[in-house]
Parts: structure tokens; sequence; C-alpha cells
């Protein structure tokens, strides 16, 4: 039995090993709030106009949009670039033999990348793009390195440089972090303005993950307050049922 309890500690010990040995880099908390409807209105135009233009949503329907408090007609003028009806997927025109042509690879379906990924992740990478020569997009980020997909919310943000720093490990290995961010061209927005957009985006993609998140969560919590209510009940009910035994 000690044995046993032994394997069964190693067991879950193990991921918390593994990701101490692998820590990643520093993630920024992401302003999410799937309650906030003009955020995620405001997310949704983004992820249309620079997001869709390459990645699809394969997932989701221009129509479902509508829950954000969008009307029919306000997602056809607005939001539909690549389609004609509101029912349709939101799928790109690249086939993905030109993707591949011209990226290396397909750009990935981003139905559930918040899910995947993690909000945060989100966050912190679409800010964490900076100049670098040796790429060749001229682009790389500082939470995923060497990254293949060029800064395509350049003109916003504005063009940045990355600065790292030495630091020595507890077995005198050197290593380069990340240290600060300095703006070498401003964009068409200030950088808490930029901050701003790509939270109200990260929140889109959040609720396009699971449009329903909001429902579930609620009905859960219907669920809990019957289910006590209920558990009241039944004590009752059980100590009359009882009362003679005990």
């Amino acid at each position: 039995m000690k044995r046993l309890k032994n394997f069964l500690f190693l067991l879950a010990a193990v991921p918390v090993i593994a990701f101490a040995s692998e820590a990643g880099p520093q993630l920024d908390k992401a302003p999410v709030n799937l309650s906030d409807q003009e955020s995620l209105q405001r997310g949704a135009r983004m992820f249309v106009n620079y997001c869709l233009n390459c990645h699809s949503a394969g997932a989701m329907r221009y129509s479902r949009m509508q829950d954000l408090g969008l009307t029919e007609d306000q997602i056809k003028d607005n939001l539909m670039f690549a389609a004609e009806k509101p029912g349709e997927l939101m799928k790109v025109g690249m086939t993905k033999a030109d993707a591949k042509a011209w990226f290396g690879a397909t750009p990935p379906d981003l139905s559930v990348v918040a899910r995947s990924r993690g909000a945060d992740w989100l966050y912190t990478y679409l800010r964490g793009f900076y100049r670098d020569d040796s790429r060749a997009t001229g682009w790389n980020n500082t939470v995923f390195d060497k990254v293949g997909m060029p800064h395509v919310l350049w003109s916003l943000q504005g063009e940045q440089i990355a600065h790292f720093k030495t630091s020595v490990d507890h077995e005198g290995k050197e290593t380069h972090v990340f240290d600060r961010f300095e703006l070498v061209k401003p964009g068409s927005v200030t950088l808490a303005e930029y901050d701003a957009m790509v939270g109200d985006l990260v929140n889109y993609l959040t609720w396009m993950g699971e449009p329903a998140q909001l429902q579930r969560k609620q009905l859960g919590l219907i669920v809990l307050a019957f289910l006590a209510i209920f558990f009241v009940v039944a004590y009752y009910l059980k100590k009359e049922f009882w009362k003679d035994i005990h």
C-alpha cells in the first residue's frame, strides 16, 4: 500500500515537474469579459478585418454573431466580406496549397484557438511581435520564437524592437531572456489603444471558442440551486419517513 501511495504521488507530480523545467514566457492577464457585448462586437470587427484574411473559423457561422446584439443587416453590411449568406461558415478564399506556398504552412483554424492556447497566451502573443531581420518575414515574437506569421497588426501597433538580458541559472548556464520592448516607429494608435483593441479581439476569440459559455454557467448555477433546495426537502422527508426507526 505504501509503494502504491508513493507511485501515485510521483505520477501526480510529473506534470508539475515538467512545467517547472519548461517554464514559458511570462504571460499578461487578458481582459476577458464575455458580458461586455460592445467589446465583443469590436473584437468581431477586428477578427474579420485582420484575421479572417488568412485564418478561417470553420466551426462558426456569421449568423451566430446575432448573439452579440448585432442584427442580420449589420452583420451583412459590416462583417461579411468572404460570404454571401449569414448562415455560411467563416471560411477564407485562400486554398491550402496557396497558403502553404506563401507561408510555408497552412494558417490554423481559429475556431477554438482560445481554448487550446488560452486567452492570456493570445493576449501576450499579439502584443509580443518585434522586428527581427534574421526572419524571412522580418518579425519575431517573444511568446512564439521564430514564428512564421508576420505581424499583421503592425500598422496599428507600430514597430518595436526587443531587448534581451543574460540570465545565469543555478547551474551556471547562461540564457538570454526578454527584458523590454522599445517602440522605434509609432503606429496609427497609441500603445494603450492597441492593447485595448487586442483585448477586444481576444475577448471575441474566447467567446467564439464557446458561444454558449455564459448560458452554460447560468444553467449550472440554476442546477446547483435546485439541488441545494432539493437536498433540504429530501433531508426532511428522510427524517419524516425514518422517525419511527431512529
